[in-house]
């Protein structure tokens, strides 16, 4: 088992693939409280420190093995004005001084595909210049959720960074687009179990993958699944993208209005859609739920990603210790070598 702090560690879409890959989070820290809140609904020995980024002292966890985390992706969201680093959301460089202060072994950073954008390519030199001079070799990778058996293409930039001695020893995760099941495959038992009598005919036309869901900022977006160009894409999977619902279709369940057999999601398979286990709760009322599932970092894409991280500290410990323990010849052997 290693070591880790979560960063911005939202509902733990992020922390729990990682505690699948072998990581034990000494604290994670996190801001929004219904975020906090579902944190310590699933994970009651978890040390979740409700604070601002900005005053966490990485000193207090020096030596751990992993700083892992999802820095806030507005500043680089096309959906946004892409402020990048002059934005005052922006937190890579406090991630950065955790990273110094804390000195772990690896580095797993997680952000929107606009940070790959040209318009940011001399901050993301700047990102790896600083690593670079901390002792740290690092490489951006765009990962795609649905290469991991997640319902949703969902591609996100990852940042991982480990010292030199063990980034030697790290692979990025192998992708596959056919683990992926269809929108269809994924939620077919939940949209069947009210007893909707058409949940198998739905099941059928819901035969690809979903579009990225959108959660939506604090301070614009509601409990539906994005702007106009993601509803038309959810319409063609015949899913009514315009309310998230707390439950399944009910069995007599028709809709509307060019949304006939068209089911909304329910906050359950939002959360499935992101690659949650259903086992795993979500604070608060429907917003403030929608919310913290739609802006998730994928479950199966951390794991992914943090057991080949483990993999690389893993062997060079191994290489050290197999180093060490190495016979030495002695004087009269050398001799007639």
């Amino acid at each position: 088992m290693f070591t880790s702090i979560e960063l911005c560690a939202g509902a733990g879409g992020q922390a729990l693939g990682l505690e699948n890959a072998g990581f034990e989070h000494l604290c994670l820290v996190e801001n929004d409280h219904h975020a906090c809140e579902t944190l310590r609904l699933n994970r009651k020995n978890w040390n979740v420190l409700e604070e601002d980024l900005r005053n966490f002292n990485g000193r207090d966890y020096k030596g751990v093995d992993l700083v892992a985390g999802g820095v806030p992706c507005p500043p680089f969201s096309a959906a946004g004005k892409q402020l990048g680093a002059d934005d005052e959301r922006n937190l890579f460089d406090e991630a950065l001084r955790i990273v110094e202060e804390s000195s772990p072994k690896a580095v797993m950073l997680e952000n929107v595909r606009g940070l790959l954008n040209e318009k940011f390519s001399d901050y993301r030199k700047s990102i790896t210049q600083r690593l670079e001079e901390m002792g740290y070799s690092s490489e951006w990778r765009l990962l795609n959720a649905s290469d991991f058996g997640v319902p949703q293409l969902r591609p996100r930039v990852i940042l991982v960074a480990l010292k030199k001695e063990y980034f030697k020893y790290f692979s990025w995760p192998k992708e596959d687009p056919d683990l992926a099941p269809t929108v269809g495959e994924s939620l077919y038992d939940l949209v069947a179990k009210n007893g909707w009598p058409f949940a198998k005919e739905w099941m059928l036309k819901a035969n690809k993958i979903a579009p990225t869901l959108v959660g939506g900022s604090k301070k614009h977006g509601g409990p539906d699944l994005g702007p106009t160009r993601a509803k038309k894409s959810w319409k063609e999977l015949f899913v009514n993208a315009h309310l998230v619902q707390y439950d399944s279709p009910a069995e007599d369940f028709i809709g509307k209005d060019g949304y006939e057999k068209m089911p909304y999601l329910s906050l359950r398979m939002a959360a499935r859609i992101q690659g949650f286990p259903d086992s795993w709760e979500f604070y608060g009322k429907k917003t403030h739920a929608y919310r913290q599932i739609g802006n998730a970092f994928p479950p199966p894409v951390a794991e992914a990603v943090g057991k080949e991280i483990a993999k690389a500290i893993t062997y060079k410990i191994k290489t050290s210790k197999i180093n060490k323990s190495a016979k030495k010849p002695k004087h009269s052997e050398l001799a007639n070598l």
